[in-house]
């Protein structure tokens, strides 16, 4: 194997699929990189055995092959390197890469890649495509919410079902919910119902950045993974097994009090109230008051430290219904308002007890909730 590409080509590369270069792993080929000749040009993998991030980079090939090198010292290497050409030759016999830039010459004991594993492939056929820019909203709008321990696993993913034409995106992990849809063209025969590891779509939401492009979706017929394509990347994970909670029932019909307020405002306010939230669980306080002339209805946003202090944020607000006091975890109001998209939010609830259900006024597509803390008054 030998191979000639551009320093920024392979750093671009080395920076998506180490990604998924397994942290601790008793097999030590998952700590590697797999560099391997393809179309003219030089393809990189990593895996954690959970999932695995290809990518194809513009390169040289004088020779084919492929070997597999160990990932941190590659990446740490090329990093010092400096910003010319990087000529990469494999002395199979020994597993020996020699790493040559410039003046600087470097040597990595390899592992040969016949131990590594095999990444399916999309291919050239795929299930079906999704704008680029949908699919990150969505993920960003739900994949915060799944939860990060494993006692459930399934909760530590994303529900992800397409019917009647219809992707809905939804995460939970017990103390709060979030639900996103988007109409997807030609997609009416087409029926999903799979749980995606939340990493697993963050990891593709930082994959995609600010691409204009699409993004392919192929379910391999032996199922229990999917693989998303976008431009020259592809990453594939294992799907989780189990049964997604019902959701439907956390989403009442109808409320008791619904209060639009500004999204930024309310937003500001519980950044300021979470200073002072930290000693007590992250609990706030949401008064809602109803004035005595139109215009005049508020949502006193409050918390207390017992060593730092206090903090009360009062918010312009338009009231439909009885006015309450509730409270709720401030972390989970911020990150859910930081992707609400809209000028205005609606909070709704049906009292105290009862979970708060936040929605993007004149949109439709999005709803979280939000259960609510008893703290003493």
């Amino acid at each position: 194997m030998k191979v000639s590409c551009l320093h920024e080509n392979i750093t671009k590369g080395l920076s998506i699929v180490g990604r998924a270069v397994a942290s601790r792993s008793t097999l030590p080929v998952l700590g590697n990189v797999l560099l391997s000749t393809d179309k003219s040009g030089l393809k990189l993998s990593a895996t954690n055995l959970e999932m695995g991030i290809t990518c194809w980079i513009g390169a040289k090939v004088h020779e084919e092959g492929s070997t597999t090198l160990p990932a941190k010292t590659l990446i740490d290497l090329v990093g010092t390197l400096p910003r010319e050409r990087i000529d990469l030759e494999l002395d199979a016999r020994t597993q020996t890469m020699q790493v040559a830039c410039a003046e600087f010459t470097n040597e990595i004991k390899c592992i040969a890649s016949d131990e590594f594993p095999v990444l399916p492939s999309a291919e050239d056929d795929h299930d079906l495509e999704i704008n680029v820019s949908n699919l990150r909203e969505m993920i960003d709008q739900v994949v915060f919410v799944a939860a990060t321990d494993d006692s459930r696993p399934v909760l530590t993913g994303v529900e992800v079902k397409i019917e009647n034409g219809i992707l809905t995106f939804a995460a939970a992990d017990g103390f709060r919910l979030a639900v996103c849809t988007s109409s997807l063209s030609g997609s009416d025969d087409t029926h999903v119902d799979v749980i995606i590891p939340a990493r697993a779509l963050a990891e593709l939401a930082r994959i995609i950045g600010d691409e204009s492009d699409v993004v392919s979706i192929t379910m391999p017929p032996n199922g229990g993974q999917v693989i998303f394509r976008v431009r020259d990347v592809e990453l594939v994970c294992q799907l989780i097994e189990g049964k997604f909670p019902d959701y439907q029932q956390l989403l009442p019909d109808s409320y008791q009090t619904r209060v639009v307020m500004s999204t930024e405002k309310f937003l500001g306010a519980c950044r300021a109230a979470q200073i002072f939230a930290r000693e007590s669980s992250y609990a706030v306080t949401l008064s809602v008051k109803s004035g005595d002339n139109p215009g005049e209805d508020r949502v006193e946003v409050s918390a207390n430290a017992a060593e730092t202090g206090s903090n009360e944020s009062s918010i312009e607000s338009s009231l439909d219904g009885d006015p309450v006091e509730m409270a709720f975890n401030v972390r989970y109001l911020t990150e859910v308002l930081r992707v609400i998209g809209t000028p205005d939010v609606a909070l709704e609830t049906n009292g105290e007890a009862s979970p708060g259900v936040l929605r993007p006024v004149g949109r439709e597509d999005f709803v979280s909730v939000v259960m609510p803390m008893h703290v003493g008054r």
